[in-house]
């Protein structure tokens, strides 16, 4: 199954998200805030990436910059999250360098959606 790098800040949320994604088989990869996320997108090489944009040391704008202008993390899919569920957020997520949007609360199903597109793999059951 698909390794996933989820870089989050809150415990909650990660806490969450880890272990309903693990029951899934997915193995996750925790990093909480932007300079350990970059860090460990270029040592533990996942899949996909799944990115707080509000996130302390480096904010996941700047981290998806970064990961997207280094030749060896350019090609991961990065799907943002994040709380900014305002018009036009999507395509300031976009233009950062992430691949997709999910706006928080994290709607479960709707993730596992989009990851399963963003790895070209259907979601699984």
């Amino acid at each position: 199954m698909a390794k996933i790098l989820l870089v989050e800040d809150h415990e909650e949320i990660w806490d969450f998200l880890s272990r309903r994604l693990k029951r899934r088989g997915y193995e996750v990869v925790l990093a909480h805030d932007g300079e350990e996320g970059v860090l460990k997108a270029r040592t533990s090489r996942p899949d996909i990436i799944l990115l707080d944009m509000n996130l302390p040391v480096l904010d996941g704008w700047s981290a998806a910059r970064a990961l997207k202008s280094d030749a060896e993390t350019a090609r991961i899919p990065i799907i943002a999250l994040t709380a900014h569920a305002m018009s036009g957020d999507r395509e300031k997520v976009i233009q950062a360098g992430c691949d997709d949007y999910h706006p928080k609360p994290v709607d479960f199903s709707k993730l596992l959606t989009q990851i399963g597109a963003a790895l070209g793999t259907p979601p699984s059951p």
